[in-house]
């Protein structure tokens, strides 16, 4: 009915978990025990063994409840019927087959359990009550309408609380199943957006560094071997080079087109670093404030065009899941690293419900969107780190530390 050997996701709700087999005979066998053992051993001999093995042959079968809990429910009931024919009726002496009976409907055992009980109860009444007489049971032994009403509520409520803990036991086990599947979900939509990010960063990498640039390296060859003896011909070298490099800048602002999201302002100037920071929180319509922290020092290009695009990603999440919420960007130059932190605040007391959820962050309404996968691709390439989450007055915050090791002095 179970899969104990299954463990839930990290941070929800763990595992419901049932107690040892043995649990359940120890508490059975306490209020067996010490709430009916003096009353048995009271009776003369040899009535007082008799007694007190009926008090404990209930708890220990339940040890064996979950092999047999038909056979279990049968033998704790008949060691409480013996036992109820020796002295005044009482609740404790009937824990067993209680137990019994609720752990038989919880593992999906109700239908059959139910009329060995009902046989159980009707058994416990004919002996106590309608030919206790006729069977010289004692007549502090006797029960009246009473009890046996009370009893047979008893009975009914453990079949429907069993019944009950196995449909909430059986809609957990569902959740959970759901929830890893969504987790499992997650964690291949974000290692196929890590996949696709190194993609668009390879090809960003092969358009500048790809044929043009070849072209352009043996056209400085030739015109550097030219330059003294053939100058007309090193011109055109040169030309050449101006030509190429041309297309190449066409072609990269072509496909960075195509890769850019379409509500994504396009940058107007061709080199992306953070000395165009400003034009990127101009062009975002939010309220946006810089500080920079440490001396400012030239960065290497790839750390450079990283950290812009860190911040360029953030601020897009910015404005598609927090609307207008007012954002922070630190800038902190580091011996050695370069830090980032992109925060936007917490919504407005007076924002409605919707508005809220809305303004949850830079991740917007999923943490695992599609921007958060792929900064932490772009930093971990450049051997950096970068993490996001919510914050406890409802913003969200995300960082980023890109090692410098390469920078120019």
């Amino acid at each position: 009915m179970r899969d104990h050997s299954w463990q839930p996701p990290e941070g929800r709700r763990q595992q419901h978990r049932e107690p040892p087999v043995g649990f359940a005979a120890v508490m059975a066998l306490g209020f067996h025990g010490f709430g009916n053992m003096r009353e048995a051993l009271a009776h003369d001999p040899p009535l007082h063994l008799i007694a007190a093995a009926l008090l404990v042959i209930g708890p220990l079968a339940l040890v064996f409840r979950r092999r047999a809990p038909l056979v279990v429910l049968a033998v704790a009931a008949a060691a409480s019927i013996g036992y109820a024919t020796t002295t005044e009726p009482h609740w404790t002496f009937a824990v067993a087959p209680m137990i019994a009976l609720f752990h038989a409907a919880k593992i999906g055992r109700g239908r059959p359990a139910l009329p060995v009980a009902a046989a159980g109860w009707l058994v416990w009444v004919m002996v106590t009550w309608t030919f206790a007489a006729r069977l010289g049971v004692p007549a502090e032994a006797r029960i009246g309408l009473r009890e046996a009403v009370l009893t047979g509520v008893a009975v009914v409520l453990a079949l429907v609380f069993g019944n009950g803990s196995r449909s909430r036991a059986a809609y957990q086990a569902e959740q959970a199943r759901a929830q890893a599947e969504q987790k499992r979900a997650r964690q291949e939509q974000e290692r196929r957006q890590a996949s696709d990010e190194r993609l668009r960063i390879a090809r960003e990498l092969h358009d500048v560094l790809g044929h043009h640039l070849s072209l352009i390296n043996v056209q400085a060859g030739v015109g550097l071997h030219l330059m003294d003896s053939r100058p007309e011909q090193a011109r055109e070298a040169l030309s050449a080079i101006k030509t190429a490099s041309s297309e190449a800048l066409r072609e990269v602002r072509s496909v960075l087109g195509a890769l850019r999201p379409e509500e994504e302002a396009a940058p107007r100037q061709p080199a992306l670093g953070l000395d165009r920071l400003e034009d990127l929180t101009a062009g975002t319509g939010l309220t946006v404030t810089t500080t920079v922290t440490g001396p400012r020092r030239e960065l290497p290009a790839e750390v450079d065009r990283a950290a812009y695009r860190i911040v360029q990603e953030a601020l897009t999440n910015v404005r598609r899941h927090a609307g207008a919420a007012a954002t922070t960007v630190t800038i902190d130059y580091r011996p050695g690293v370069l830090g980032l932190a992109i925060r936007n605040e917490a919504p407005a007391a007076a924002e409605t419900g919707g508005e809220a959820e809305k303004s949850r962050g830079i991740a917007g309404t999923a943490e695992e969107g599609s921007g958060i996968a792929g900064m932490k691709a772009r930093a971990e390439t450049l051997g950096g780190k970068l993490t996001a989450g919510p914050l406890d007055d409802g913003g969200y915050l995300v960082e980023a530390v890109l090692p410098t090791d390469g920078e120019q002095s």
